[in-house]
């Protein structure tokens, strides 16, 4: 990986935002924001959790939800996270695109770390590839596979490009 800031959207005395507080700020965000891009080219963008498992952020979505569809004609995406402020705080996006996870092994480590981040009302059951979830139906989980991570600073405000 390679970290660079960009001094064109820095501050000057702004320093690259080490990748442990980036990490940091995917690993504790209680929300995200995905953005796919519908068939006809529309971009999709809604929250939804996440986690911050194994080097990597992942989700889950129904099998009938829209970024779902979307993920599987095109798995390039972005998401987002941060704390919305202008002055305090760090905003991380993540492009790169969606791996799904299938593997039985896999998906449990993966909802054990979605209920050990947000407790009981995000337990998931593994069911063939899939979390089983008897109100919403079966959901697959996705891995992000980062192709860039843009961190965005403020106080000095500051733009840290990862390259991987």
């Amino acid at each position: 990986m390679h970290a660079k800031i960009d001094r064109r959207f820095s501050d000057p005395s702004a320093d690259p935002t080490p990748w442990a507080t980036t990490e940091g700020a995917l690993t504790q965000a209680e929300l995200y924001w995905i953005t796919t891009v519908r068939e006809d080219g529309r971009p999709h963008v809604t929250p939804l959790i996440g986690a911050y498992h194994d080097g990597a952020l992942h989700f889950t979505t129904g099998l009938r939800e829209q970024k779902y569809r979307n993920l599987e004609r095109s798995p390039k995406l972005a998401m987002t996270t941060g704390n919305n402020t202008w002055a305090q705080g760090l905003d991380v996006v993540v492009e790169g695109t969606a791996a799904r996870v299938s593997d039985n092994a896999e998906l449990q480590r993966l909802a054990d770390a979605i209920v050990a981040k947000y407790g009981e009302v995000w337990r998931f059951t593994v069911g063939d590839g899939v979390f089983d979830d008897a109100e919403g139906g079966p959901a697959a989980a996705f891995r992000v596979e980062a192709t860039k991570v843009i961190a965005f600073a403020k106080d000095p405000h500051g733009q840290t490009t990862y390259a991987f």
